[in-house]
């Protein structure tokens, strides 16, 4: 059977009779034929890789702005992004007390005629998000968890890492989530996954962490992520994937489907150890 991965893509303006479109379908190239019998068997885990390709089209959004920090009304607080030190998760916790928490933190982001989710990184008023919610220019806002819209400013992206800095007022900015290292994800630490998938602000799926380290073309590059059983559908794109402490250990990007079937459980996530330094640097 054929799986199209698709990029977490905006979703069109909604309203009462808003019904989403499906999709859109990239096919993947066939992974490469397996070895011959007579082949030693490998001496190492075998290769975490998946040979799928994105297509160059991405939503519509803004690229503007350069590399900075926000600044506003004479001088906004100084950008801090802090990463945990309480290393690997042990236990599920209270997922529903935790959700409830990260919730404000997690926004909508209108780029165009086209939406995305992304989160609060500091309290300078910084937002991390996809780079391919943003890139196709027109005005970008953020619609935060009280449903108030504050225009937004793009700081910086880097498409090849797929990742995008907004600014907001700090003074309007809910208050920043926990970086955590994805240094320290196993597989199967239980996660969440938020966002605003089809336009639904706020949507809270869960499952684990799948798989480490897998190869998935995204646009040009090829990256390494973390692959999850979390439900991740268009519009999800840009919104954080949490630990079980709700530390933001990815940023989901990408989902695999099957015949524009939406999500059939298997999503991924760009991990939080690199989505940090792209950020800081494009912060700088």
């Amino acid at each position: 059977m054929t799986h199209d991965l698709h990029l977490g893509l905006g979703d069109p303006p909604r309203g009462p009779d808003f019904v989403a479109p499906p999709p859109h379908e990239i096919p993947p190239v066939p992974p490469p034929d397996p070895p011959a019998p007579s082949a030693p068997p490998p001496s190492s885990r075998p290769a975490r890789s998946l040979a799928v390709t994105i297509a160059a089209a991405l939503v519509a959004g803004a690229v503007a702005g350069a590399a900075g920090g926000y600044a506003a009304g004479g001088g906004a607080p100084a950008s801090v992004l802090r990463q945990s030190d309480a290393g690997p998760v042990n236990g599920a916790g209270d997922l529903s007390d935790m959700a409830a928490r990260i919730q404000i933190s997690v926004v909508s982001v209108e780029a165009g005629g086209a939406s995305g989710s992304g989160f609060v990184l500091d309290r300078a008023g910084h937002v991390l998000t996809n780079a391919h919610v943003v890139d196709g220019g027109g005005e970008v806002a953020v619609v935060l968890a009280d449903r108030r819209r504050l225009a937004a400013r793009v700081v910086g992206t880097d498409p090849a890492a797929d990742i995008a800095v907004l600014a907001v007022p700090p003074a309007d900015s809910p208050p920043p989530l926990t970086l955590g290292r994805s240094a320290d994800v196993r597989v199967g630490d239980p996660v969440l996954a938020v966002g605003s998938p089809l336009g639904l602000a706020g949507t809270v799926t869960g499952g684990i962490v799948s798989a480490l380290d897998r190869q998935v073309r995204l646009g040009s590059a090829t990256a390494l992520v973390l692959q999850t059983d979390a439900s991740i559908n268009p519009g999800n794109s840009g919104g954080p994937l949490v630990n079980a402490r709700g530390e933001v250990i990815g940023v989901n990007t990408a989902m695999l489907s099957r015949g524009g079937s939406g999500s059939i459980g298997i999503g991924f996530a760009i991990p939080a150890d690199r989505a940090v330094e792209v950020a800081r640097r494009l912060i700088r």
